[in-house]
C-alpha cells in the first residue's frame, strides 16, 4: 500500500486561481500545463505568477506571502562573466630581443634569419634555439 503525500500544494491552488481569474491568458495555462508535467517551476516564472495573482482582488493574502516566502527560499542564479581573452601564444622576448641584436650587426645571417622567421610565425624556440642564440651573441661581443 502507498501512502500519498497530503501536504498542501501552494503554487497549484495560485495556478488553479490565477485559471478560474483568467481563463484565456496563455501565461498562466503554459505554467499550468509546466507545473503538472515537471512538478516545479522556476524563480522567473513564479515570479510571474505572483505578479498575476497579486492583481486578483480576491486572492488570499496567505497563500501569496506562501508563494513570496517559496521564491525568496530559491536561490538567485547568475551568470557569470566572460574571461579575458588571451593569446593562445606569448612570444618570449628574451628571443626576439637576441635576435634583434645579432641581426643589427649581422643582418644576413642565415641561421638567425631563420630563426628570426620561426619567432615572427609565433613558434615556440626551443631551448636549444635559445643557447644558439645566446652563443652568437657572446661571439659577437
Amino acid at each position: 500500500m502507498l501512502k500519498q503525500d497530503k501536504r498542501i500544494d501552494i503554487v497549484n491552488e495560485v495556478l488553479e486561481l490565477c485559471i478560474i481569474a483568467y481563463p484565456v491568458s496563455s501565461f498562466i495555462i503554459s505554467l499550468y500545463k509546466q507545473y503538472n508535467q515537471r512538478g516545479s517551476l522556476s524563480k522567473k516564472q513564479l515570479q510571474g505568477l505572483l505578479g498575476k495573482a497579486s492583481d486578483i482582488k480576491d486572492a488570499p493574502a496567505g497563500k501569496l506571502a506562501t508563494l513570496e516566502a517559496l521564491i525568496n527560499k530559491m536561490p538567485n542564479r547568475y551568470k557569470s562573466e566572460l574571461p579575458e581573452t588571451k593569446p593562445l601564444f606569448e612570444k618570449d622576448t628574451v628571443g626576439g630581443e637576441l635576435i634583434k641584436e645579432i641581426l643589427a650587426k649581422y643582418p644576413q645571417h642565415k641561421r638567425v634569419l631563420f630563426l628570426q622567421a620561426k619567432y615572427n610565425n609565433n613558434e615556440v624556440l626551443s631551448a636549444a634555439d635559445i643557447a644558439e642564440l645566446k652563443k652568437f651573441t657572446q661571439l659577437l661581443k
